[in-house]
């Protein structure tokens, strides 16, 4: 008999793909994803450490789901498990289980792969579950295969965990030591997805740029050689990996950018901030001027690559000068997109403990002025693409009848009126007009390209 499983998903693209394995693993059991927790058999709250005030959003989400385990259990429909997981449920599972006993499993992002043997004890015992330790054994070793295509752009975790330790981030503790898979899981997964209907493959890491696996040939490769031999996967039309360090970015996957075509000339090169000085007290282990020579080197393999970036804005000790210097460096680089916060102290880092922290006023100010430059950046960048063609990968329908929505090489959503028959290719769309985080076109009729299958009619747009 069927049940139904609701998960709940917080943070980053590893947390998409984290959630979507619970479901595969959860699946043999007869648990079926739904869209609503109202009388669910199962909620998971797939959790992220990263953003501020991220343990209060959780416990006013269990609130909610205490009120609707609560309604099923009185209309004799059975029990709701509620369960944390992923990074929240990592740093403070000790916490969630006092304030909240009526949750019945707390897992970190290492353990789901034991679902089942999580299910069984919550199902026989009152009180919670807790496993939050990391095992020996790789989760990845245990998951099944994917019990369901993916769809046409698809998530793939290849690399998991940090040894970087910056100063600010919790990531090393909720996620454990920087793991590389193997170039074999890898590939196999790839080509399960490619077989699915997935024509772009998003690979996945912490320091995703830091993989380095075995390879089929017994031999360790980098990211640039599993990127190449991703690209011979007949069908997979478009690369893309993130979230990369500049530590990690070596010559041979810089080449890759040059001479993969299937490389998506987009990339997601965190810097967090300009000044040097910052910078050192972040334990980033790179300069401004390290960054800004990747950076060079990159365009010099791939000109019309384009960026995007993270920055923390009022770090501990951070001053009006500091805050320049990260003007200047965005200024100097460009980017066309990027991500910016103020800094706000994570339970157990570093930086949480240093005294100098910067007045929220002085914050709130320098983030205004971050976001402004780098909000004009980006829109210039997506102004520049009017009147151009691009192709673009459209992957789902838009949100009129008649229209639908994909993704440039650059990663910008492009939206256009297309017949649903398009969905899954790779279309040429004239751009008509740019906005502050999309674009919108026409699609361009006779033919369009292909990096795999090469140049294919295409039917008239609508």
């Amino acid at each position: 008999m069927s049940k139904k499983l609701f998960i709940k998903t917080w943070g980053c693209q590893m947390n998409v793909y984290d959630s979507a394995r619970m479901a595969d693993v959860l699946a043999p059991l007869g648990y079926r994803p739904v869209d609503e927790p109202d009388g669910a058999d199962m909620v998971i709250l797939n959790t992220c450490h990263i953003r501020e005030k991220a343990s209060e959003k959780v416990f006013s989400e269990l609130g909610r789901l205490r009120q609707l385990k609560d309604v099923k259990a009185a209309a004799g429909d059975g029990r709701m498990i509620v369960a944390v997981a992923g990074c929240v449920a990592q740093a403070e599972g000790e916490e969630i289980v006092a304030r909240a006993p009526y949750v019945d499993m707390v897992f970190g992002p290492q353990t789901y792969h034991t679902l089942p043997e999580m299910v069984a004890k919550a199902s026989r015992k009152v009180g919670s579950v807790l496993n939050t330790d990391f095992p020996v054994e790789s989760k990845f070793d245990f998951l099944p295969d994917e019990s369901a295509g993916q769809g046409v752009s698809a998530f793939l975790a290849v690399q998991e965990g940090c040894d970087k330790f910056c100063t600010f981030c919790v990531v090393p503790y909720t996620r454990g030591a920087e793991f590389s898979r193997s170039g074999t899981q890898i590939l196999a997964e790839a080509k399960r997805l490619v077989a699915g209907g997935t024509r772009e493959i998003n690979l996945l890491g912490q320091n995703v740029n830091a993989w380095h696996g075995e390879g089929p040939d017994g031999t360790t490769w980098g990211l640039g050689r599993l990127v190449r031999e991703l690209a011979d996967i007949d069908g997979l039309e478009r690369i893309r990996y993130t979230t990369s360090h500049p530590r990690d970015m070596e010559d041979d996957l810089i080449r890759a950018h040059a001479e993969v075509p299937q490389l998506m000339p987009y990339l997601h090169l965190p810097v967090q901030a300009g000044s040097d000085r910052v910078l050192a007290a972040m334990n980033r282990k790179h300069t401004a001027d390290d960054y800004r020579r990747i950076v060079d080197r990159l365009r010099a393999a791939k000109p019309d690559l384009a960026l995007s970036g993270d920055f923390i804005v009022g770090f501990p000790g951070e001053s009006d000068a500091d805050f320049a210097e990260t003007l200047r460096l965005v200024t100097d680089v460009g980017y066309a997109q990027a991500y910016s916060f103020k800094y706000s102290p994570r339970p157990g880092t570093p930086a949480a403990l240093e005294h100098a922290q910067v007045p929220e006023d002085v914050k709130d100010a320098r983030l205004a002025a971050l976001q402004q430059l780098l909000n004009a950046q980006q829109q210039a960048f997506n102004q520049s693409f009017v009147g151009r063609t691009v192709p673009v990968l459209f992957d789902r329908a838009g949100k009129r009848a008649g229209q639908l929505l994909g993704k440039s090489p650059y990663l910008q959503s492009v939206h256009a009126e297309a017949n649903e028959r398009l969905l899954g290719r790779i279309v040429e769309v004239r751009i008509a007009a740019a906005h502050p985080n999309s674009l919108a076109g026409r699609v361009a009729t006779g033919e369009y390209r292909s990096s795999v299958t090469g140049t294919q009619p295409v039917e008239a747009s609508v």
